[in-house]
């Protein structure tokens, strides 16, 4: 296992963190216990050294689980992640009932590394408002949480802004070879690094949308220097910026934790070669070449009387047609426009055909009619 330096942190982090969230499930859907276990000790045995998990993950039992797995010794052995429900927050006390439960639930002492969750302009005006630098600040005197960050699912602007309020140590974004300019982006990356705040990368197989198997994209990487697996390649764009710590997955099988492990061996930064990088371009391109809306995310389409959330609608169908994932793709529908963290539905079959949209569309997309194939697509 490869470890590499966060500015503020005396240990030294894997490359790889253990994330939490896609963990083996029965068939009644909880976490299958017994080979989640078995999974996260063996990444732990194999030098991974950071586990991520929050309050909502696996509907409730993601935390509870990793108090138990850490057990004999394991709590010792990891720096453990979690994460304040920002959209659950509705008075500073809430903040110290959450963090107080989840040092119950994991069966600890201290958490780690501790992000305020999923932030997005509404939390975040919320929180700001509510004090949570007051309550980073007791957490961290008080030895509740060792280290504060935050997890960012937002516009640029907004991310920089959240980057300079508060003395962060760290702070997880989104970002893979598909979303170097998506949300904070390589920009924010680099903003944060710039002004020492530590960077851990969430989704750098945008759910595993990134390895299945497109016969156009496998013809690229058929032409690499050396042969790899699409997951390896993915985990080794993100591995391969200086700026990058740690790096999550999450992890649904023993094979894929081996072989993470196994790609993080030579995980180094600014290891790709210029030949390489090149063909991640190339790889991109033909990915895009597959959007079927050509929509820029520019917003100027909402907000939609019907409460459409417009914009999300067209990146979930894109994402189904250029990955040939609409099972991941699916998932993450209901869960994006499902109104799981804003508490509002925003599914293409709430259109009510009215054409505002369309009126103020800077691309003349006939949003109407691409609304219907993505309710089509996916059944709402």
């Amino acid at each position: 296992m490869l470890y590499r330096k966060m500015n503020k942190v005396a240990s030294d982090l894997s490359i790889l963190g253990f994330g939490c969230m896609r963990l083996p499930v029965t068939e009644g859907g909880h976490i299958d216990e017994k080979h989640a276990t078995e999974m996260l000790r063996y990444a732990i045995d194999h030098g991974v050294n950071y586990v991520d998990s929050a309050y909502p993950y696996h509907n409730g039992e993601s935390e509870p689980f990793l108090g138990r797995a850490l057990q004999g010794g394991y709590r010792e052995k990891v720096f453990v992640a979690t994460k304040l429900p920002s959209w659950l927050i509705k008075s500073r006390a809430d903040m110290d009932q959450y963090l107080n439960e989840q040092l119950e639930r994991l069966q600890t002492d201290h958490i780690d590394f501790y992000l305020v969750h999923g932030l997005m302009k509404p939390f975040w005006e919320n929180l700001r408002q509510l004090g949570v630098n007051d309550f980073l600040d007791d957490a961290i005197a008080d030895g509740r949480i060792r280290y504060a960050g935050f997890s960012f699912h937002d516009e640029l602007a907004l991310f920089k802004e959240i980057v300079d309020y508060y003395d962060w140590t760290f702070c997880q974004i989104q970002f893979n070879l598909m979303d170097e300019q998506y949300q904070a982006g390589i920009e924010g990356l680099r903003y944060a690094a710039e002004k020492g705040i530590g960077i851990v990368v969430m989704e750098p197989l945008r759910g595993g949308m990134l390895t299945k198997d497109i016969p156009s994209i496998n013809d690229i990487w058929r032409r690499a220097p050396a042969q790899r697996s699409l997951s390896e390649w993915a985990l080794r764009w993100v591995w391969n910026h200086p700026e990058v710590t740690v790096v999550l997955s999450g992890m649904a099988s023993f094979e894929q934790v081996e072989q993470n492990i196994a790609h993080a061996e030579n995980g180094l930064p600014g290891s790709l070669s210029p030949k390489e990088l090149d063909l991640f371009k190339e790889a991109e391109a033909e990915y895009r070449k597959r959007i079927k809306v050509p929509c820029t995310g520019c917003r100027y389409c909402m907000p939609c009387p019907s409460n459409v959330s417009i914009p999300e609608c067209f990146e979930m169908y894109n994402q189904a047609c250029m990955f040939n994932a609409p099972d991941v793709a699916n998932i993450n529908y209901s869960i994006v426009l499902g109104g799981m963290l804003s508490g509002n539905p925003g599914f293409a079959s709430q259109c009510q055909e009215c054409g505002e949209c369309e009126e103020k569309c800077p691309q003349g997309i006939p949003i109407r009619e691409h609304l219907k194939e993505v309710a089509s697509k996916f059944g709402r």
